[in-house]
């Protein structure tokens, strides 16, 4: 029996999970490391706290699975993508590494505008010019600390750190590359033109390399540090965003998955980048060679939902803990009580401002419609509504070059079964539920790795990983009844975008 070895670099700790080739999951770990806030906008971290969370996991999943290391054939990887980790030639990090979260580069962003519009760029790159990306970050580096830029050998996403340190080699591949916001989707190459509009060094980004592709095997060094083999393949594996469409099955054109968490999106798997006007939606390189992966994200999704249950849920967690189970089974109860469209009240879900679909950092939460009969349920189910209600906008965009008529949805807001009926019925699409929810980025990066050393033939290996555990279909007479509801819904954001514009400005 071969085994994969797994390794999810997220922003909160890294989870390594050892999977055996026939894909039965044997045992997972997770150690934790924080992220840096301050000067209200910058969040960093410390790249040595990755190595170290990676070293821990794999020591503790070897000992405590007892599997020999020789055994197993493949290590890979999912990773938080759109940083910026400056090393030197050693691959000694010169400074921490600026992650996706940070949003200090707003100077950079404007120098970019002077030279290309929005609408270029993202035809180009298929994202927006924004703060969040990986060139933009470089550029902020380059014009605030050039001492760090002029040693700079190359700048690394979180997993392509960790391929240098198990093989020492420097490479990405096309997931991260686009996150850095200067690489071209036709060719599957750094851009050239973004690249001498930014005035970026293109040696100070790493060779491009299929998620597939063997880096190279563990080095001596490193066998030491994890416990792994020394030789042990290395495979590339991608950004945790899009290795989650493999671990979802979203692996071939219009298989779409949502990811429902405390942000949450939307994304397929197709032959050609998906372009709207509005640039609405996003378009990332697949880690499947050659494929692309258009996606809307939200900001505030589950997380809307956690802030209604700490809120105005206090009476219903307060019985929860009393009795020990979870608030969420008697806010669902309240919610079945309610109707379709929670008897005309509409949630715009936007706490934190809004990506996909309105890319407007000053827009706010709000309940609309608010009446004497409204109920205590009324108010709950349209906060899921208002969720589902925005990532059905993103839903009908890519729509609009694909038939899509199920989705795999995972993530915590996938464990309520009112709230994935809700997503049947407003996607107007049979909603798929796999046994294991929160698993999608670590069965993605073992799948790749398989591909990547031949275990798997190809990427319908993933078929043994899930299991589906029940189907929602929609409910004909809701899914007319949502059509005006998200008519209102539109209607009411649009209403008060002028509002959130003075809001921000005057309050």
């Amino acid at each position: 029996m071969r085994y994969i070895l797994a390794h999810d670099l997220g922003t909160s700790g890294n989870k390594a999970t050892l999977f055996s080739e026939d894909g039965r999951l044997i045992k997972s770990e997770v150690f934790s490391y924080d992220a840096h806030y301050f000067n209200d906008t910058w969040v960093e971290q410390n790249a040595d706290d990755w190595w170290n969370a990676v070293c821990r996991t794999s020591s503790s999943l070897i000992q405590s699975t007892g599997v020999d290391p020789g055994e197993i054939g493949a290590i890979s990887f999912s990773g938080q993508m759109m940083g910026c980790l400056c090393v030197d030639r050693n691959g000694t990090p010169l400074r921490p590494s600026i992650i996706w979260a940070d949003q200090r580069a707003q100077k950079q962003v404007a120098q970019i505008e002077e030279h290309i519009s929005q609408q270029d760029f993202y035809h180009i790159v298929g994202h927006r010019n924004t703060a969040s990306y990986g060139i933009q970050k470089l550029m902020w580096v380059r014009d605030n600390e050039p001492e760090i830029y002029e040693q700079t050998y190359k700048t690394l996403n979180a997993k392509d750190y960790i391929v240098f340190k198990l093989t020492g080699k420097f490479y990405t591949e096309p997931s991260d590359a686009n996150s850095v916001a200067c690489f071209d989707l036709k060719t599957f190459q750094w851009s050239e033109e973004i690249l001498k509009i930014t005035g970026i060094d293109p040696d100070k980004l790493p060779q491009i390399k299929p998620s597939t592709f063997v880096a190279g095997g563990v080095t001596k060094e490193a066998a030491r540090a994890t416990g792994l083999a020394e030789g042990t393949p290395v495979v590339m594996g991608g950004g945790d965003g899009v290795v989650a469409n493999i671990g979802c099955g979203s692996i071939s054109p219009g298989k779409t998955y949502c990811c429902m968490g405390t942000s949450a999106w939307i994304t397929t798997t197709a032959e050609k980048p998906i372009f709207d006007e509005q640039m609405r939606t996003v378009t990332w390189a697949h880690v499947i060679p050659g494929m692309y992966a258009p996606n809307g994200t939200m900001q505030y999704a589950g997380g809307a939902y956690n802030w209604l249950k700490n809120t105005v849920c206090s009476m219903e967690s307060y019985k929860a803990k009393e009795e020990g189970t979870s608030p969420y089974t008697y806010m669902n109860e309240q919610i079945e009580k309610s109707t379709v469209g929670a008897n005309e009240l509409i949630f715009l879900p936007y706490l934190l401002g809004e990506r996909a679909p309105r890319w407007n950092p000053d827009a706010k939460g709000a309940w609309i419609g608010i009446k004497p009969e409204t109920t205590r349920g009324d108010l709950l189910r349209s906060v899921l509504e208002g969720v589902t209600m925005n990532l059905s906008i993103c839903l009908d965009i890519l729509r609009t070059q694909m038939d899509i008529k199920e989705i795999t949805v995972v993530g915590g807001g996938a464990k309520g079964a009112v709230w994935r009926q809700i997503m049947a019925d407003i996607y107007n699409a049979r909603i798929k539920v796999p046994s294991l929810l929160e698993e999608g980025s670590s069965m993605g990066a073992a799948v790749i790795g398989g591909v990547g050393t031949g275990i798997f033939k190809d990427f319908t290996a993933i078929d043994r990983f899930i299991n589906i555990e029940s189907v929602h279909t929609p409910n004909s007479g809701a899914v007319e009844a949502y059509g005006s509801v998200k008519e209102a819904f539109e209607t009411c954001y649009f209403a008060l975008e002028d509002a959130f514009k003075k809001m921000a400005r005057h309050l």
